[in-house]
């Protein structure tokens, strides 16, 4: 899960990798077009975003395709849930707390 978090700390690749969300499977340079950096440097972030299980790769003939997998994302929610659920409850009871004062 520490790549994950690693991977998901830089601004670019999550960029990436909501591209990849909307679009499915996107080439190197499809990914790289309205990005202001070199093809190698997404070559890069992609290939941190491959090594913690982010991103999948297809080749369809000459044509390398990149994937999203969001299996990793779904471990850290995972994860997360407790945590989101224990500031759900504090909010529940400020929100009842802030109408009771309402109601004085």
């Amino acid at each position: 899960m520490e790549l994950v978090f690693q991977a998901l700390a830089e601004p670019t690749r999550r960029e990436l990798l909501k591209r990849l969300r909307e679009a499915k499977a996107l080439t190197l340079s499809e990914l790289a077009a309205p990005l202001a950096m070199s093809r190698q440097a997404v070559t890069k972030h992609l290939g941190v975003l491959e090594a913690a299980g982010l991103v999948e790769v297809e080749w369809r003939g000459r044509e390398k395709l990149h994937r999203l997998n969001a299996e990793p994302l779904k471990a850290v929610d995972r994860w997360l849930a407790p945590y989101a659920a224990a500031w759900d409850r504090r909010l529940e009871r400020l929100r009842r707390h802030l109408e009771a004062e309402d109601d004085d």
